[in-house]
């Protein structure tokens, strides 16, 4: 290849690489969590997060959801060997805050506040979240994920009264 190819294909890749910086988005590691059906639900899906120069970025596809809003939240654990998905304990809060929503001045990290689901029982959500990290107090790596039955109200003390467990899964990295 010639000098005039060598630079043609340098010029290509720095557009290339310009063009994702700029997004934001960054190319940083990838965990996932799996979601499968607790309480006898049937409700089951995946959450991808994805490190970003603005922090994790989530992404969650989710179907057989009764219709409505839904809590969506990070738990202490990432076990859902139990029915109930009560083995993931409450929600993930390494700060020892109170209990908001995903805009309040103080929060659990975990505290994502509602998906909702259309008359089909289908919910998709995306943000970034600089609360949560894959290193440090902050990580989300060997959580849980929970879905629940109803509606966090985003402001009862110590989970948002959002009921019963009805979809787990733990945070793995990929």
């Amino acid at each position: 290849m010639g000098i005039k190819g060598t630079f043609t294909v340098a010029a290509i890749a720095s557009a290339l690489v310009m063009a994702g910086c700029k997004s934001g988005e960054g190319h940083g590691r990838h965990a996932m969590a799996e979601l499968s059906p607790a309480s006898g639900s049937t409700v089951h899906g995946t959450v991808h997060f994805h490190e970003t120069s603005k922090g994790v970025k989530v992404i969650a596809k989710i179907s057989g959801l009764t219709p409505g809003e839904h809590g969506f939240h990070i738990h202490e654990k990432g076990d859902c060997s139990d029915p109930g998905a009560t083995n993931a304990l409450g929600h993930f809060n390494p700060t020892g805050a109170k209990h908001g929503g995903p805009n309040s001045a103080e929060r659990h990290a975990g505290d994502f506040g509602n998906i909702t689901a259309d008359a089909a029982g289908n919910a998709t959500f995306k943000t970034v979240d600089a609360h949560i990290s894959f290193d440090g107090p902050n990580s989300i790596i060997g959580h849980g994920v929970i879905v629940h039955e109803k509606a966090d109200d985003l402001t009862s003390q110590p989970a948002g009264n959002a009921g019963k467990r009805v979809a787990c899964g733990n945070i793995l990295m990929h």
